[in-house]
């Protein structure tokens, strides 16, 4: 979705962790746009402009402009971001130039709209399987996110990929037959008694070989033979 949001870049010139350290510590982070066959070009951007748009109702899939001072302005989509890993903030990103008469291939979360009878009535779960539609489509027509209804689902009942509503010009790229969300009972599993024979305690000690040296014991007498 075609958001009207332009972020500023500076271009930079210095690479390498000392130039990136230097530009968190004066409120910049460093970036890199590329793509559209053209050179990819390394800039410095505000944080905070970027949070925003990826907390945005679009998110990732936000179509937006970067304007280079002196060099060019173009549409762009959030390509990749780091985090610092400590302190979770944002500390890279990288801009993909955007052709817009050119279709992309995006993945589109799913929103679930109502309250499920089944789940309401029926004490069943609602379990979301598939969390996100990947589709292909030119830029001004990917759609923030695809909203679902849930509310008249039964327990058994199922919403599939092919019953989501299209816009023209829109490809379905994830399987038609793809479960979105569906609605399951609450089995009760009775865990089997288990019966643990107690242990048969052998009476008597177990023959310990004869040690080296040691006579060998003596072999048990015969009984003796009764006279006639």
């Amino acid at each position: 979705m075609r958001i009207d949001t332009v972020v500023a870049a500076l271009p930079r010139t210095a690479r390498g962790k000392n130039e990136a350290r230097r530009l968190r510590v004066s409120g910049s982070i460093p970036a890199v746009i590329y793509g559209a066959f053209k050179d990819p070009v390394a800039v410095a951007v505000n944080p905070k402009d970027v949070t925003r748009i990826i907390r945005g109702k679009s998110g990732h899939n936000a179509i937006f402009d970067v304007e280079i001072a002196g060099v060019e302005r173009t549409p762009v989509i959030l390509a990749d971001e780091a985090y610092d890993p400590i302190t979770s903030r944002l500390i890279h990103v990288d801009f993909r130039r955007i052709d817009l008469t050119r279709k992309l291939r995006v993945a589109v979360p799913i929103h679930m709209v109502g309250e499920a009878k089944g789940v309401k009535q029926q004490g069943g779960i609602l379990d979301l399987v598939t969390r996100a539609v990947e589709i292909e489509c030119v830029p001004d027509d990917i759609p923030d996110q695809f909203d679902v209804n849930v509310t008249e689902l039964m327990i058994g009942d199922a919403i599939r990929v092919s019953e989501l509503v299209m816009k023209e010009g829109v490809r379905v790229l994830t399987a038609g037959d793809a479960v979105i969300a569906h609605i399951v009972g609450v089995k009760e599993e009775v865990a089997a008694e288990v019966k643990v024979e107690p242990e048969v305690v052998k009476k008597g000690k177990k023959e310990e070989a004869p040690k080296a040296g040691a006579p060998a014991p003596a072999a048990a007498k015969a009984p003796a033979a009764k006279k006639k």
